[in-house]
């Protein structure tokens, strides 16, 4: 195996070795050889430049129409303008000052030209691409290289096109393919009717037909699958290894005290998650659970009273959340929930604290000396919890709101500052398709709610054509004035806070857990003439003037002091704002049951279980919610199905199937996918779920019979290869 650890500066030129490390990040043989073609480009077939997005990297394979010479006018110079097509769209070529390219570059040629897309004078563009030419006249090694029917395209990057990228795969398939181990189990292979490794990674790269093509991506796909699965496998097997104090729920407590305070019965699914936690937390091994749900499915509660049953036993318990703002409400809510036993002290209750990044030195070093000295039953707060200085006498529980939004190795963070491992509950308000689950959370229990709260409002969404139907949008506002009339309050999202064109270097840093709310700013996005995304200063301001004069608007974004935050949401909550114009801040967790209307502005540059979260904070007391999604979006395009399939149904998981349809699946997997290089290449999660099923039981097994592969070097090599340095060694730990 040692061969494909080479790095690839001692296997190919030094400047195409150079181009791979910098533009694609390859660094050795074994990153080149997993580097698969993104698509196969099939001769007499071409490219469909209708499809080209702006500013990606493309290469396409089409065939020249016309070739134009044209002086500059007053300057020395020229501009050769080749015009390319798929017998359907067209795409100019520009090369500047390079007239003599006419002679290669005639009509009726057929090659493949690859670089960024732009657009000039609204028309398609490539600016001086590169280019290989199909022609039959071609020279001898390139009519070897593209010799067959089917000729792999490569992500690819403006130093090396993809024929460039092929040419050194081609030099390390030749000299380095004999070294390539085979990490799958001999009976394994034969139980799936796998063909070996060297054989796939030769015919994925070189395929001579579709049949070939698609007998090595099945055994890649299963590589993907079982590796992965091998190290969830270890994981789970660590975790039970390790001890635990048992925290059995005793009566007489604070949970007791607290259902009896409790205004409304629990659902049936809060009951048994419920069952379900409070076994595992009495067990003396630690709990990992994955507890998920629909948006006001009732997750606080069910993490709040397991966290109250561990203070019983004597521990603590933290809650550790994304952004400022949610740390801020759940702290807010949950402190309104236990009413005075939240105060601690004679009265029998506990203290529940709040600790963020950007509290002051006084108030953060009481919350520290708390929960040091164990007065703090209960500590919720941001990124801030990890730190090092942040010590707990005796922490049992750790609740991480949000996992998307932290990596694995934060929350491992968190749970190294208990004595023994404290148990784990991980809350996601995003619904997640099974194999997701299997995938990315395959080391945790899971647990559903799939029931709402009685008293629960149900919600109507409609798209707003902005463009096609103005009058539209002036009712969305008439809409929100009848709300506010009615005593109720609204929320009007916009994906940009506004004046970022001010110089970045006076610009506040921003704290990490406020770094991600503007995440669908870009969704959609580009530079494609479409105009900046909306902005909540200026849209506030527009409103205030506007549609909304006379009514009470507010603002909330990341950019703001956390005091002023806190700020905006107790006034909005107590009712002294009528209309709060936000981010994303206000995604999860927020809970103002008396906002009934939501209008998100440019809903389409935001994603479809994004959209679901947003409009989840109305419709939670007893009137019915009200979500506008205003987009000037065409009808039929891509953009407005989606919105109409958000405003078509309320089912989270219906929606986040259709939203890991439309992202790249590495962006939803986040960092629980993160390594040298990614391990999700041919699998696809969604399509793929019978592979990722038998993937994990076949890993289940391997790890129980051979805890440490001790066995199966090769595969170890290959788990070595896909994780990275820290998930290595928390492997190496557990």
């Amino acid at each position: 195996m040692a061969a494909l650890d080479e790095p690839l500066s001692k296997v190919l030129d030094p400047r195409t070795a150079k181009a791979l490390a910098d533009g694609l990040k390859l660094r050795t043989v074994a990153d080149l050889l997993h580097h698969y073609p993104r698509r196969y480009a099939e001769r007499g077939q071409l490219t469909s430049l209708d499809d080209l997005q702006v500013d990606e990297h493309a290469t396409v394979l089409a065939r020249i129409e016309k070739v134009t010479l044209i002086p500059f006018r007053g300057r020395k110079g020229d501009r050769l303008e080749v015009v390319v097509t798929d017998g359907r769209g067209r795409l100019s070529l520009v090369f500047f000052n390079q007239g003599w390219r006419q002679k290669e570059l005639r009509p009726g040629a057929q090659g493949l030209f690859a670089g960024k897309v732009g657009v000039f004078n609204r028309t398609r563009q490539l600016a001086s691409p590169d280019y290989q030419l199909l022609d039959e006249d071609a020279d001898s090694s390139t009519a070897r290289q593209f010799a067959g029917k089917l000729i792999p395209v490569y992500p690819a990057s403006a130093q090396l096109p993809s024929w460039k990228l092929s040419l050194a795969v081609q030099a390390v398939l030749d000299s380095c393919l004999p070294q390539v181990g085979e990490p799958l189990p001999a009976e394994l292979r034969a139980e799936r009717g796998l063909i070996g490794l060297q054989e796939a990674l030769e015919l994925i790269h070189r395929p001579r037909n579709q049949a070939e093509l698609e007998q090595a991506r099945e055994r890649l796909r299963w590589d993907e699958a079982f590796v992965l699965q091998i190290a969830l496998a270890q994981r789970r097997l660590a975790a039970a290894a390790l001890p635990a104090k048992p925290r059995p729920v005793r009566t007489g407590g604070l949970l007791e005290a607290f259902d009896a305070k409790l205004p409304f019965q629990l659902t049936e699914g809060q009951q048994k998650v419920g069952r379900d936690v409070f076994d595992d937390l009495a067990s003396e091994h630690p709990m990992h659970r994955l507890l998920q749900g629909e948006v006001g499915s009732g997750k606080t509660l069910v993490a709040l009273r397991a966290m109250l049953a561990v203070v019983d036993a004597g521990g603590q318990a933290v809650l550790l959340a994304p952004t400022e703002v949610l740390a801020q409400q759940h702290h807010r809510s949950i402190v309104e929930m236990m009413g005075d036993l939240a105060l601690g002290g004679m009265l029998g209750g506990t203290k529940v604290v709040l600790l963020t990044g950007s509290m002051g030195v006084p108030a953060r070093r009481q919350v520290l000396s708390d929960m040091a000295c164990g007065n703090a039953g209960i500590a919720i707060g941001t990124h801030a919890l990890i730190e090092d200085k942040v010590q707990f006498q005796d922490l049992g529980l750790v609740v991480v709101d949000e996992q998307h939004r932290f990596g694995v190795e934060q929350r491992d963070a968190l749970r190294a500052k208990g004595g023994q491992p404290p148990h784990l509950l991980v809350m996601t308000a995003t619904p997640i398709p099974r194999t997701v689950a299997m995938t990315v959370f395959g080391d945790l229990e899971t647990s559903v709610l799939d029931q709402l709260p009685a008293g629960r409002s149900p919600i109507s969404s409609h798209v707003v054509p902005a463009l096609e139907k103005p009058n539209f949008l002036a009712r969305a506002w008439e809409r929100v004035r009848e709300e506010v009339a009615k005593g109720h309050q609204a929320y009007v999202v916009c994906p940009r806070i506004g004046d970022e064109e001010e110089d970045p270097k006076k610009r506040r840093k921003r704290a990490p857990e406020d770094a991600a709310e503007e995440v669908g700013a870009d969704a959609g996005a580009g530079s494609d003439e479409r105009r900046p995304p909306l902005a909540v200063l200026e849209t506030a301001e527009m409103l205030a003037k506007g549609p909304l004069a006379g009514l009470r608007v507010g603002i909330l974004h990341g950019r703001l002091a956390p005091e002023a935050k806190d700020e905006v949401m107790r006034r909005f909550a107590a009712g002294e704002v009528d209309v709060l114009v936000a981010t994303t801040v206000i995604e999860v967790g927020v809970n103002v049951p008396n906002s009934t209307a939501m209008v998100i502005m440019d809903a389409d540059r935001f994603g479809v279980s994004q959209l679901h979260q947003l409009r989840g904070r109305v419709g939670r007391g007893s009137a019915p919610g009200l979500c506008l999604l205003v987009s000037e979006m065409p009808a039929g395009s891509a953009a407005r199905a989606r919105l109409d399939a958000v405003a078509g149904t309320l089912d989270g998981f219906a929606l986040s199937r259709i939203d890991l349809e439309q992202r790249r699946e590495g962006d939803v997997l986040g960092q629980a996918q993160s390594g040298v290089r990614s391990s999700l290449k041919v699998l696809s999660v969604l399509d793929d779920e019978e592979v990722i099923a038998e993937a994990r039981e076949a890993a289940a097994r391997l790890v129980a019979a051979d805890p440490e592969l001790a066995e199966h070097q090769e595969l170890r090599s290959e788990l070595a290869g896909l994780l990275d340095e820290d998930r290595a060694a928390y492997l190496e730990k557990g």
